[in-house]
């Protein structure tokens, strides 16, 4: 198991909280390597800081290490899954508030239960990088300027899956 981390100092305020105009820190959760650093690569362009986990588990472990301003999941990955790493989430007061991007293939009931369970956004993969850059942004933004609670009212929805009922009710 591997924690990537770049220009990331223990324990320290997140640095987008610190330096002003800095774009926030993302932990990427993914199984995937080349994926985890696709999206690395990609939020480390737009100026965010990115930590990487290889599975739910790890980043349960490191998350508080860390203190992220968002993370992404992915759904199927060994040990713990993303919907699961979702809910652990939510029910830990320490991060209930912590904006989750879930970053996969995912099925219409997937979506539905990781509504549930408080994620943010779904992005599909294939991703556009711009897109996620956007999402990755706006989740940050929420975190670092502390404008509302972050819910499903943000929520973007897989393509061709239709709203989920969760994410309506908001």
């Amino acid at each position: 198991m591997e924690v990537g981390k770049s220009r990331t100092r223990w324990p320290v305020r997140t640095y987008s909280r610190v330096v002003p105009r800095a774009s926030g820190r993302v932990l990427v959760v993914d199984d995937n390597k080349v994926i985890r650093q696709l999206i690395r690569v990609n939020l480390e362009l737009e100026g965010f800081e990115v930590v990487t986990a290889g599975d739910g588990a790890e980043c349960l472990d490191v998350v508080h290490q860390v203190r992220p301003d968002v993370v992404t999941l992915d759904v199927v990955m060994p040990r713990l899954d993303g919907l699961r790493t979702a809910a652990r989430l939510r029910a830990d007061p320490r991060t209930q508030g912590l904006p989750i991007a879930i970053v996969s293939a995912c099925t219409r009931y997937e979506v539905d239960a990781g509504f549930a369970v408080g994620v943010d956004v779904f992005l599909s993969k294939p991703f556009e990088p711009a897109e996620l850059v956007r999402v990755v942004r706006e989740l940050a933004e929420r975190t670092v300027t502390g404008v509302g609670v972050p819910g499903a009212d943000g929520a973007v929805p897989v393509p061709g899956a239709g709203e989920s009922e969760s994410s309506a009710q908001a």
